[in-house]
């Protein structure tokens, strides 16, 4: 399936949103200047323009994310992405090895 023009428009205002940024804040944070950062996010949101990869990464870095949520047509998996990010390097271990033996005992 082809990404979905809106769904870097969709993400980036979620993940804004959830890191409570301004998006004249995000965009400076991102290496935007700072007369122009708030139009320029306001265009990423609204899908009148798609960021390159490149400031995908950036905005990603800023609000503390994976740069794939970005990407994420599927609501299930983008949840999954974030809740996943935010576990601590064990849980994340654990959260591996239980996914892999819940997918051993489907296949049997």
């Amino acid at each position: 399936m082809l990404l979905s023009l809106h769904t870097v428009a969709i993400r980036l205002r979620q993940a804004r949103e959830r890191a409570g940024l301004s998006q004249k804040k995000l965009g400076v944070l991102a290496g935007i200047d700072e007369f122009s950062a708030s139009p320029r996010i306001n265009q990423y949101e609204r899908g009148k323009h798609v960021p390159d990869v490149y400031m995908v990464e950036r905005l990603a870095r800023v609000l503390n994310i994976p740069t794939i949520f970005m990407y994420c047509e599927d609501e299930t998996m983008a949840d999954f992405i974030l809740d996943f990010n935010a576990l601590s390097e064990e849980a994340k271990t654990n959260a591996i090895l239980h996914m892999k033996s819940l997918k051993v005992s489907s296949d049997a």
